[in-house]
C-alpha cells in the first residue's frame, strides 16, 4: 500500500455494494475487479467491495481482489451486519464472514430508528444498542478498522432523537472510527442535513460521515451541507448509481470539495482523470454515460447561444465556472439555427480550420446554417457534418471522394412473410465508373452494404470504418407520412467517433445523406486527398 490519501478527511466509494443496487446493473466479478482498480486510479480512500458471506459473488470478489488487485491509493472496505440478536459476535457467522474477507476496514450497518429496531429486528432498543457495542469491540480486538452506517438516521433522528443519538455515542464508545448518519430514504433537504449534523456531532463527540440518497435530487447538496457541519466522511457512488434514483454522485462532490472548498481529498493530478474514470465505469456498467452530468458529462461545458459565443471569444471564463481541463473535460461549441459569428469562428477553432478575419466566409456559413436547420438539419448534434459544411464553404468548393451517379433501394414482400432487401449503387471515383448491388438486413443497410463493397477497393480505409449508431426522427410536417425525416448516424474508424446528419422526404433518403457524410469524413480523418 502507498500513497495513501490525508485520513483526516475520506472519501468513501460505495459503487461496488450500494450502486450495484440500481436497476439494471448486474455486475460480474471481473467488472467488480475492473471498477475498483479504477475507483483506485482516481484516488478515492476507501472502495466498499460488497458484502462477503452474503452471496458468493461478493465473497470471490475480495478472495481475487487481494491476489488481483496492488492497491495504490484505497483501503478495501466489507460490508456486513451488526451481530445477530441473543448471539456474540464471536460466534456469529456473518461476523466471521468479514473477518474471512481479509479487508482491513469493515462497515457494519445497524439501525437508529427506534421503529425499525422493533418491528424490523424484533428486538428491544438495549439489545440493539448492545448488538452495535459488541460487534464494534470485537472487530476491532481482531485488528481492523470501524466505520458504522446508522441506517435510516435522519428519520429515526426525528422520531426519536435521543435514541438515534445514543445509537452514534455507543458506537463512538466502542471504537468505531466513524459513524455514518445515512439518509437511507432520501428524503431530507439541505438546510435539515446540516442541522442535524451539527447537533449530533457536538451532542457525541463522535467523527460523523453522510451517506445521502437522491430520492429529492439533493444527494450532493445534502452530502456538501454535512459537510459544512463537520462531517469529515463522504459516502458516494460513481455516476450517482444506486437504489431508486441513485445515491450522492462521487463525481460532483469530489469536485467541489477540492474546487470549491479547497480541500485536497485526492491524490496530486487525479482530478483530471475524473472525466476519463467516469466514462469508463460507465462503459464497464454498460450504461450509456449522462451527456449533462456535472462536470463530466459531455455537454457540461458546451456553450450554444451567440451571445454566450460572443462573451467566450472574449474570455471563457465569463460563461464557465471553471477551466474544463481541470476535470479532464474539454470547451464545445455547438453550431445551431442560434449561432452568431463568435459561434462559428470558436468552433472553427476547435476543429482547426482558421477562419482568419474573413467576416464575409463566417456570415455565410452563418446563413447556411440557419437555412439548414429550418429544412430540419441539426449540427449540434452531428459536428462531422458541420465540419465538412464550414470546410466547404472555406475551401469554395466541396471535399469530394467519390460522385454518385444514382443510387437505389428495393424491398420485397415475399409470400412467405419474410422480406427481401437490395441495394444497386452507381457511382464515380478516381475516374472510375463502378456500380455494385447488395443485400442487408433492411434498405438502409442494403445501402450501406452496396457503397462500401463499390468503394472499398479504391479506398480500403474504409474498412476500418463502422456504424455504431443511428437514430431517425420524423419531422414536423403537414401531410402524415409524407413528413420530412431526419437521420443521425455515428460512425468509429477504431480512434474516434463521429455523427453526421441527413435530411429527407424518407428514411432512406435521409440515411443516405447521412452515410455520404459518415464515409466523406472518414476518408478525410483517414488523410485522403480528394480526386473528385
Amino acid at each position: 500500500m502507498k500513497d495513501l490519501p490525508d485520513d483526516g478527511f475520506h472519501v468513501f466509494d460505495t459503487t461496488l455494494r450500494d450502486g450495484a443496487q440500481r436497476e439494471g446493473i448486474n455486475l460480474t466479478v471481473a467488472d467488480k475487479l475492473t471498477i475498483a482498480r479504477h475507483l483506485d486510479d482516481f484516488g478515492v480512500g476507501f472502495i466498499e467491495g460488497g458484502w462477503p458471506g452474503a452471496n458468493p459473488r461478493d465473497t470471490e470478489f475480495f478472495a481475487r481482489a487481494r491476489e488481483e488487485i496492488d492497491f495504490k491509493h484505497a483501503l478495501l472496505v466489507a460490508f456486513g451486519a451488526t451481530r445477530k440478536a441473543g448471539v456474540s459476535a464471536a460466534n456469529d457467522p456473518q461476523v466471521k464472514a468479514l473477518l474471512d474477507s481479509g479487508a482491513p476496514v469493515i462497515t457494519l450497518v445497524a439501525k437508529s430508528h427506534d421503529r425499525h429496531v422493533e418491528l424490523a429486528l424484533r428486538t428491544s432498543l438495549e439489545e440493539n444498542l448492545e448488538m452495535i457495542r459488541d460487534t464494534v469491540a470485537y472487530l476491532r480486538s481482531q485488528g481492523r478498522r470501524v466505520f458504522l452506517d446508522c441506517e435510516h438516521f435522519f428519520d429515526g433522528y426525528r422520531a426519536n432523537a435521543a435514541y438515534a443519538k445514543q445509537v452514534v455515542a455507543t458506537a463512538h464508545q466502542a471504537g468505531a472510527e466513524v459513524v455514518v448518519l445515512c439518509d437511507t430514504n432520501g428524503g431530507m433537504l439541505p438546510g435539515q442535513i446540516e442541522a442535524v449534523v451539527r447537533t449530533v456531532l457536538a451532542d457525541t463527540g463522535a467523527r460523523l460521515g453522510i451517506h445521502a440518497q437522491d430520492d429529492t435530487g439533493c444527494a450532493v447538496a445534502n452530502t456538501l451541507s454535512a459537510v459544512d457541519a463537520g462531517a469529515t466522511h463522504v459516502q458516494c457512488t460513481a455516476n450517482g448509481y444506486g437504489e431508486r434514483v441513485g445515491n450522492a454522485n462521487l463525481f460532483p462532490v469530489v469536485a467541489a470539495l477540492e474546487l470549491k472548498y479547497g480541500r485536497a481529498v485526492l491524490p496530486p493530478g487525479a482530478l483530471a482523470e475524473m472525466t476519463r474514470i467516469s466514462h469508463a465505469i460507465a462503459e464497464v456498467v454498460n450504461l450509456t454515460p449522462s451527456t449533462h452530468q456535472p462536470y463530466v458529462g459531455v455537454s457540461a461545458f458546451a456553450h450554444k447561444a451567440g451571445l454566450h459565443a460572443s462573451a467566450i471569444k472574449v474570455d471563457p471564463d465569463l460563461y464557465q465556472h471553471i477551466d474544463p481541463e481541470r476535470v479532464g473535460n474539454t470547451m464545445r461549441m455547438l453550431v445551431s439555427d442560434m449561432a452568431g459569428r463568435a459561434s462559428i469562428e470558436l468552433k472553427g477553432k476547435e476543429l482547426g480550420i482558421d477562419l482568419g478575419d474573413d467576416r464575409a466566409l463566417v456570415g455565410r456559413v452563418v446563413e447556411r446554417v440557419k437555412e439548414r436547420e429550418l429544412a430540419g438539419y441539426t449540427y449540434e448534434a452531428a459536428d462531422a457534418s458541420f465540419e465538412l459544411l464550414l470546410r466547404a464553404e472555406a475551401e469554395g468548393r466541396a471535399r469530394r471522394f467519390f460522385r454518385v451517379e444514382s443510387w437505389r433501394a428495393i424491398v420485397e414482400d415475399r409470400p412467405d412473410g419474410t422480406h427481401a432487401n437490395e441495394a444497386t449503387v452507381k457511382l464515380w471515383a478516381k475516374g472510375e465508373r463502378i456500380v455494385t448491388t447488395a443485400e442487408g438486413n433492411g434498405p438502409v443497410h442494403a445501402l450501406d452494404r452496396a457503397l462500401r463493397v463499390g468503394l472499398e477497393r479504391i479506398y480500403p480505409q474504409l474498412a476500418a470504418l463502422e456504424l455504431v449508431d443511428y437514430k431517425v426522427r420524423i419531422l414536423e410536417g403537414k401531410h402524415g407520412t409524407q413528413s420530412t425525416t431526419r437521420v443521425l448516424v455515428s460512425t468509429t474508424d477504431g480512434k474516434g467517433e463521429w455523427s453526421t446528419v441527413g435530411v429527407g422526404e424518407n428514411v432512406i433518403a435521409a440515411s443516405w445523406q447521412a452515410l455520404d457524410d459518415a464515409y466523406a469524413y472518414g476518408l478525410l480523418r483517414a488523410g485522403v486527398e480528394p480526386r473528385e
